[in-house]
């Protein structure tokens, strides 16, 4: 009868951890490109004890302006934030699990508003991001995941290396051993 009990309540136990793993949402951590392929957002886990999202702008197809300059925060409503660097800007600040997916706030930095939104992977590859103004009007796009590199530093224009004439200088001897 022990023996029955206790097989019981370690099938219950898994039974109850198989469910707990189905519902919690996908990790969304990793570079995403956004679906009008404009920018790239890094996602990792922050919060208490790593169970939300936060999400930073780390790429621009764009990065500077008209006049050469990097782009900032222009339309933010705080006079005080339009200088801000859009490269390493905050959109999603933690974004909480909800579902199959993480539910919060995301920064649209061309409009300087704040929408809800929520994220949910689709696949590996593709990210689901719905975001709503008033809860009434949605629209969706899906980013793609894309290498974590430093994309931005990888874009700038290298310098080709000029020719340079270099005399060998002459070999020297090896140095006798001290004694």
């Amino acid at each position: 009868m022990r023996i029955a009990f206790g097989l019981a309540a370690l099938l219950a136990s898994n039974l109850l951890a198989a469910n707990t793993a189905f519902a919690a949402p996908k990790d969304l951590s990793g570079t995403w490109l956004t679906g009008d392929g404009r920018a790239k957002i890094r996602i990792d886990r922050c919060g208490p004890n790593g169970g939300n999202a936060c999400g930073k702008v780390v790429w621009l197809k764009a990065p500077v302006d008209e006049a050469g300059a990097p782009r900032t925060d222009v339309k933010n409503p705080d006079p005080k934030k339009r200088a801000r660097p859009i490269i390493g800007l905050s959109l999603l600040d933690n974004l909480k699990p909800e579902d199959d997916g993480f539910a919060g706030e995301i920064y649209n930095a061309d409009e300087g508003k704040i929408y809800q939104v929520s994220l949910a992977r689709e696949s590996e590859g593709e990210l689901n991001v719905q975001g709503c103004m008033l809860k009434v009007l949605c629209g969706s796009q899906t980013w793609t995941r894309v290498p974590d590199v430093n994309q931005q530093a990888a874009a700038a224009p290298v310098e080709a290396p000029t020719k340079k004439t270099v005399k060998a200088a002459p070999a020297k001897a090896p140095a006798a051993p001290a004694q």
